[in-house]
This record gives structure tokens, sequence and C-alpha cells, in this order.
């Protein structure tokens, strides 16, 4: 899998000619960032213009499966579970869905806008030992970056992947990690085998 990152939350995991975009920023969000291309699924894990503009990813006859709630999915031979969390925006609630899923062989866990751990049994269950983690560490209404570190480790996750983040931030969760000198890289090209050896360790990736 090949994975490309926007900015705040938007990425791209190309698996062959398969492609999946997680929460576009879209074109009525206050960001400023901008990308648009085909995708085969949306995931939207919260309806705010910061993580939900599916507009962005239609290009010619491509126009995505859009997934934007917690429930049992399966499209193009991929199991998805979307289980319910909170987030909150500007102060604003709103439902968050953390999305569960397995691409060649690689256990994701992609974490949203999630503003605080208050998840269900069930939750807390379906995101047991993913290999790779997508959590959003840039506090004010979501998780900050201490608490973010602390459940990370909790995971037991193989890759840690921050999001929504900023200098200072990402400083604070790298600090509380022990992982100071994790690796900065424009896009992540991965395949199973070479997350064997691999015990929470934090990839950076830059906004394109």
């Amino acid at each position: 899998m090949i994975i490309t990152y926007f900015g705040k939350q938007f990425f791209k995991i190309g698996q062959g000619e398969m492609v999946l975009a997680f929460n576009p920023v879209s074109k009525s969000s206050k960001t400023g960032i901008s990308s648009h291309f085909g995708a085969d699924v949306a995931f939207v894990t919260t309806n705010h213009p910061d993580y939900s503009g599916v507009e962005q990813l239609s290009h010619g006859e491509r126009a995505p499966f859009i997934i934007n709630g917690p429930g049992d999915y399966e499209i193009k031979e991929i199991f998805i579970k979307g289980v319910f969390s909170n987030a909150l925006i500007g102060g604003k609630k709103y439902i968050n869905t953390v999305y569960l899923f397995s691409l060649d062989g690689i256990n994701v866990a992609f974490l949203g806008a999630l503003s605080d751990l208050e998840l269900s049994k069930e939750s807390h269950e379906a995101i047991n030992s993913p290999d790779i983690i997508f959590i959003p560490i840039g506090g004010k209404d979501m998780l900050d970056a201490k608490t973010a570190a602390k459940f990370a480790s909790s995971l037991e996750s193989k890759l840690i992947i921050p999001m929504d983040y900023d200098e200072t931030s990402l400083k604070v969760f790298l600090k509380e990690l022990g992982e100071e000198k994790a690796q900065v890289m424009d896009k992540l090209t991965l395949k199973r085998k070479d997350l064997e050896n691999k015990e929470g360790e934090v990839v950076i990736l830059q906004a394109v």
C-alpha cells in the first residue's frame, strides 16, 4: 500500500488499482487544503467541512462509494467496521466514526476526529492491536498530544501515524513516545513484511 497525506486528516491509500480516501477536506473548509483525485472508496468520520469533502474525490468516471457512519461494510472485498465515538469541533458535538479494516493483510485503525476516550466496550475491543493507527494529536477539541501518545502506546500497534497536528503538538507527542528521531516522509510505501520487526514506531507524513 502507498499512503499519501494532504493535511488535517486527509489521506489517500493506494493498493494496486484501488484508491481509498479518508476525511477529504471540503472546498468550503477554511483550512485552505485542496486536493482532487478519483477514489473508489471514501471514508468520512465526521460530518464537518474539514473532513467530509467527498466532492473532491470524483474524477472522470470514477466516483467513490461513500462510508460515513458506524456499521459493517464490505466493498471491493474489504471488510470495514465503523464504531461510534465522540467528536467536538469548535465546541459543537459531532458523531465520529472510528474505521477498522484490513488491506493486504495489514490491520488499520483510523480514529478520525476523536475528542475523548469514552469509548464503548465494543469499540475498545474492535480497536484491539491494529498494525497501523492513524491518530489525531493536535488538541483543541481533539485528543491532545499527551493523551494521544498514551492511547497509541496502549494499543500496541506496529506503526503510529499522527494527523491533525502542528509543530508544537508533534514535538510533545514524539517526546512522550520517546520517538524524537521519528522518520519524516513524503509518502509511505508498505508491505506486510515491512511491519514484522516494528513496535510502536512513529512515521510522520508531510502534507504534499
